[in-house]
């Protein structure tokens, strides 16, 4: 008789994450489907002129990031190399998301109503897929890959990121300020607890996150390729979700909207673009060099 086989944890990993994945996205596209893009069903505790913005989440969700999950499965499966690639776009993106939309609603405002609570477990499903994803992308690179980085290069990229993101968060602290002082502020009165979830993500999560980056480009280069795909996969998704939301107001004249912040998050996004190939091509392989083992 053959001793049993040991337990190969690699060979267990890929398989679960591809379902995990799998998972996730079809969670993304049934909320999709039932939130104010198409349904409706799906009714939230705030005011009616945030549909606006819920409107863009759930279409990027259901047209962007679900794609991404379900190749992302099928090249598991396949053991293709791009998966990992797919894969670190999305989970710190889907746990701001999934946190975001079970406790960002006004839900002790006696004018509002809704039934988002229903839908609890969903969102609870989407978090868990992202942690478990989260995890995984931190694994499925290589731990130490050598970054072929110019330090001028460096330096522009770094100048113009520090520039912009300061720049996002000077936005969101005047609008705290006039908060403390007015006692209101664009937006404040219809949804007080979005304005507060947003500005504590984005001052305290988002751009923290941007400048731990560049931190590490410059001081632990050679370590944290994992962590500067995972971080750059956020800023790439995030940007892409604001940007709609911003135009969706725009074009349905939400009181919120906001045209130079538009602006703003428009120039962030091409960074952030531009940022990801930049971390892709300085940790790639230098011409001339041996290939790798």
């Amino acid at each position: 008789m053959k001793p049993p086989k040991p337990f190969d944890p690699v060979n267990f990993e890929r398989p679960f994450v591809a379902l995990t994945s799998l998972i996730c996205a079809v969670l993304l596209i049934y909320l999709g489907i039932q939130g104010p893009l198409f349904q409706n069903a799906i009714v939230y505790r705030t005011h009616p002129s945030v549909n606006n913005q819920l409107i863009a989440q759930d279409a990027v969700n259901t047209f962007l990031i679900s794609p991404l999950l379900l190749l992302a499965a099928w090249g598991l499966y396949a053991r293709k190399r791009f998966a990992k690639y797919l894969l670190a776009l999305t989970p710190l993106f889907l746990l701001y998301y999934a946190i975001s939309y079970m406790v960002g609603w006004e839900w002790m405002a006696a004018d509002y109503s809704g039934n988002s609570q229903l839908w609890f477990f969903h969102y609870l499903g989407v978090m868990v897929a992202a942690l478990i994803i989260l995890f995984y992308s931190l694994s499925a690179f290589k731990a130490r890959q050598k970054p072929h980085f110019s330090k001028r290069g460096l330096m522009i990229y770094s100048v113009i990121f520090t520039i912009f993101m300061a720049m996002f968060a000077a936005m969101w602290m005047k609008e705290i300020f006039e908060v403390f002082t007015k006692g209101t502020a664009r937006g404040y009165d219809l949804a007080p607890t979005a304005f507060w979830l947003v500005r504590c993500f984005d001052l305290g999560f988002s751009i923290p996150l941007g400048f731990i980056s560049l931190y590490l480009l410059w001081l632990r280069p050679q370590t944290t390729f994992p962590v500067q795909m995972l971080l750059y996969g956020f800023f790439l998704s995030m940007s892409v979700v604001v940007n709609a939301m911003g135009w969706v107001m725009m074009i349905n004249h939400d009181p919120a909207a906001d045209p130079m912040g538009n602006i703003v998050f428009v120039i962030l996004m091409l960074i952030s673009f531009f940022g990801y190939f930049y971390i892709l091509r300085g940790y790639g392989k230098k011409k001339g060099s041996p290939p790798r083992q």
